[in-house]
Parts: C-alpha cells; sequence; structure tokens
C-alpha cells in the first residue's frame, strides 16, 4: 500500500532554479566600466556564450573577448534546464531526415560527437558537474505511445542511428532498468548524459576567465548593432559581435517574434529512502522522456531526487518572461500528480523546489547558428529544449565561422539558416495557446485507449511546424 501523496505548494519556488539551492547565488562579477574596445563582444553568459568564448580563446589565445551578462552567468536556461545533455535532433531537422536528406544524417552525427565533447572538457578542465553518461531512456506509457514509439524507428534509421545508437527495450527489459507505472516500451540510446546545470555553467564560466575572457555581469546590452553592444554603463566595440540570448531574445529591439520564449517548469523531490529507491528500480542516471505530446522530462539527481519538467504554462502575452522563475501552483500539481501516476512509491515524498525558465522557440521549430561576415554580427539559438548539446555545437561552429575557417561544422545545414518570424499579437499567444491545449486533449484521449495518435495532434503539428 502506497503512502497517501503529498499536497501544497514546494518549499521553495523560484530563486532561480534548485541547482543553486546547495550554495548561495553567486556574487555577481563587476559590470562594464564604461566604453570598451575588444575583438569579439557576446551578448550573454549562458552556454552559447560561454562556449563560444572558450573556443575562441583555445583556438586564438591573444583573441580580446568580453562577454555580457544582465544578471550573472547562467542566470537564464543555462541554469534551470533539466540537465539533459542529449544527442537528439533539435527541432525540424528530425523532418529533413524523414525525407532522406543527408544533411540530416550530419547534423545527427554532430550532436552524437557533442555529448562526448562536453564530457571531455568538463574532465580536462575539471569541472565537476555531476556528468553520468548512462543514457537516455524514451518511453511510452499507452499503446498509443508505444505505437508511436515504433513507428518512429524507421525515421531514427534514416537520421544515422546504428544498431549500437539505440536499442529498443520491452517490459522485462525497462523493468530491469527502472519501474514505471503503465510503461511496457521504451527505446535506449546511450548518446546522453545527466548534467547538474548550474555547476556546468558556473564551472565553465570560471574556465574562461582563467583564459583571460572578460565577463561582466550586471550590464544590460540595450542594442546590438555591427560593430557594437550598446550597454546602460558604455558601449562595447569589436568586430564581431554575438548574441547569445536564447528565450531572452526577444527582449532585443527588432527581435520579438525572431525567437518567442516559450516556458518550461520543474519540481524536484526530497531526496527519496532507500526503500523507494528500491522500489523504483532507477540505480542508474539514465534520463528519462515519455511520448506524450505534451511530453515529461526527468532525471535522478546524484543527491537521490527526482526532477521532472514540462511545459506549465508554455507563453505569456507578448513574449513577456518571469526572470524570478517561480511556478504557479497548478503546474506545480500536475507535475506532481504525474511524478505519481510515473512512480507511485514517490506518493509520500514532498516536494521541496518548484522553478520556471524560459527556451527560444523558432516558428518552424529549427535551431540555428550563423555570422554575417558584412556586419560582423552572429548569432546561435533557438534550440527547442536541446540546448545543452546544442550550445556546445553552436559554440564551436561560431569558433569556425569568426576564424574563417572552412570545416565540417561550418557546413553543418543549420549554418545561416534564416527562419520566418512569429506571427504579431494577439495571433501569436492565441496560436501557442491553441496548440498546447490541443497537445493536452490529445494526450487525454491517447491515455483513454484511442487506437491510433490523436488527429488533434497531427493538426496541430502541421500548424506549429513541429
Amino acid at each position: 500500500m502506497h503512502p497517501t501523496p503529498t499536497s501544497g505548494p514546494a518549499a521553495t519556488n523560484g530563486r532561480v532554479s534548485f541547482w543553486y539551492a546547495g550554495a548561495p547565488l553567486p556574487e555577481r562579477r563587476p559590470p562594464l566600466p564604461g566604453d570598451l574596445q575588444v575583438d569579439v563582444a557576446i551578448v550573454g553568459a549562458g552556454y552559447t556564450g560561454l562556449w563560444t568564448a572558450y573556443y575562441l580563446k583555445q583556438a586564438q589565445p591573444d583573441l580580446r573577448i568580453a562577454v555580457l551578462e544582465k544578471e550573472f552567468a547562467g542566470f537564464g536556461a543555462s541554469g534551470r534546464n533539466g540537465g539533459w545533455l542529449t544527442a537528439a535532433l533539435p527541432g525540424q531537422f528530425r523532418r529533413f531526415a524523414a525525407r532522406g536528406e543527408a544533411v540530416a544524417v550530419a547534423m545527427q552525427r554532430a550532436m552524437i560527437d557533442t555529448v562526448d565533447e562536453v564530457a571531455r572538457v568538463a574532465a580536462a578542465e575539471r569541472i565537476d558537474c555531476d556528468l553520468r553518461k548512462d543514457g537516455e531512456l524514451s518511453v511510452a506509457t499507452n499503446p498509443v505511445q508505444q505505437r508511436r514509439l515504433l513507428d518512429r524507428l524507421p525515421a531514427l534509421r534514416r537520421e544515422g542511428w546504428g544498431e549500437e545508437d539505440m536499442v529498443l527495450l520491452d517490459q522485462h527489459d525497462l523493468a530491469d532498468r527502472v519501474r514505471i507505472a503503465g510503461a511496457d516500451t521504451a527505446l535506449w540510446t546511450p548518446h546522453c548524459a545527466r548534467i547538474q546545470p548550474a555547476k556546468l555553467v558556473r564551472g565553465l564560466a570560471a574556465t574562461v576567465e582563467r583564459m583571460g575572457v572578460r565577463i561582466y555581469e550586471g550590464t544590460e546590452v540595450t542594442h546590438i548593432r555591427p560593430g557594437a553592444a550598446v550597454c546602460r554603463q558604455g558601449t562595447v566595440r569589436a568586430d564581431q559581435v554575438v548574441r547569445g540570448l536564447e528565450g531572452f531574445t526577444a527582449r532585443m529591439p527588432g527581435h520579438r517574434r525572431t525567437w518567442v520564449p516559450m516556458n518550461s517548469s520543474l519540481v524536484v523531490t526530497a531526496p527519496l529512502p532507500p526503500d523507494t529507491w528500491r522500489e523504483i528500480g532507477w540505480q542508474g542516471a539514465e534520463l528519462i522522456g515519455d511520448e506524450a505530446h505534451a511530453y515529461c522530462y526527468l532525471q535522478r539527481t546524484a543527491d537521490g531526487r527526482i526532477a521532472i519538467g514540462g511545459r506549465g504554462v508554455p507563453y505569456r502575452y507578448g513574449s513577456r518572461i518571469d526572470t524570478r522563475g517561480e511556478t504557479p501552483a497548478v503546474t506545480q500539481v500536475q507535475l506532481r500528480d504525474l511524478l505519481h501516476r510515473l512512480f507511485p512509491a514517490t506518493a509520500g515524498t514532498p516536494i521541496d523546489h518548484a522553478w520556471s525558465g524560459v527556451l527560444g522557440v523558432p516558428r518552424d521549430w529549427c535551431a540555428t547558428v550563423g555570422l554575417d561576415r558584412s556586419t560582423g554580427l552572429g548569432w546561435a539559438g533557438g534550440y527547442v529544449g536541446h540546448g545543452v548539446t546544442s550550445a556546445n555545437l553552436a559554440g564551436r561552429t561560431l569558433r569556425d565561422l569568426i576564424l574563417r575557417q572552412d570545416t565540417d561544422l561550418a557546413q553543418l545545414p543549420w549554418v545561416g539558416r534564416r527562419v520566418r518570424r512569429w506571427e504579431p499579437e494577439p495571433l501569436r499567444w492565441l496560436g501557442i495557446r491553441a496548440l498546447y491545449t490541443a497537445y493536452r486533449a490529445a494526450d487525454r484521449r491517447e491515455s483513454a485507449g484511442l487506437g491510433r495518435t490523436s488527429a488533434v495532434a497531427r493538426a496541430a503539428d502541421l500548424v506549429s511546424g513541429r
């Protein structure tokens, strides 16, 4: 008999994220002291900006690089995400693969290599970020999800996934790894690792500082133009200016409709007791996601908790952002109840922390990176939830573009890709709200036993461009 489900809000809500709960928020570095001249100015001290600085400085140590950050390094999605270092393709590249296009295979192999590249750098630079590469489980929790997962296998083959890259697990194989209520099929891939996001971004920031990169925190960039990043404290002039703001891109003048800030919310339990872990059977550090349309994502943390995330309130009118990261009570309840459905043994474990962050979503759900050599303006983002891996690949790609290196990375299909702009308000808000209403309705119908993928979800995919 399982304990009575816990109720009430999380003990802590917001305050950036749980990943910073083990220590005080970092003391801010000094802001920009005034006008400055550098070779490369990078706007945003998240994974994208810091990886770009790391690889540029490694390739050409004499480069003068300044990273400009409104809050502190890791304040945005880099310090709030679910800790998935996954090789899953970002966004619509899966559609390219479905058409048999070789560019999708190149992109997929690059993402697979990037998982190991992040692990390599973390080890080389002694960044302790709880990294453990036990792979990823995509789990079907009802018959419709099972059919959808099986139908996806041919497309994965076309994307370049070999026999060693994915293993189909039946109910007994899955139970040997983890026991999830209602799940009898899963797809496992080794190309995914768990990380502690804040530890990675803070370690990376400290590393690039030791290399000679200057990070200015408490420094808001108000305008980006060719040759300059204009801040409240002064103007940073540079041959190249790179925008790496991801979900905060909409705040930059001229970019409100470039990528929408899509909200994702997480809750994390208190540490689970040993008998609960024995009942669940999740002894490794596999990352777990389901096959629902409004999907969830989970990790077992290094200190024995379960973190679970989902979309919650996906979008706020006018591309507004709640920087405090507070999560509405209704979203906390939804995530808590989902956790209890997947793992009934957790019903008596309280939720310790809830938080939210934003990710950048292009209109066609397809990430992009590029450099306009005529203006010196660079960009990367629109990772649609795959930013931990994609940002590293983007940083290495920006290095090659800035240094004018004609490499395989510089030829990847996301380089220079211009995406369609989002509709103006109120169409943007209405469309996104309708989209997620449709996905949740589809999930409810499928859970009730609908025999195939809901037509509602298929229609939503066509409208959204996913």
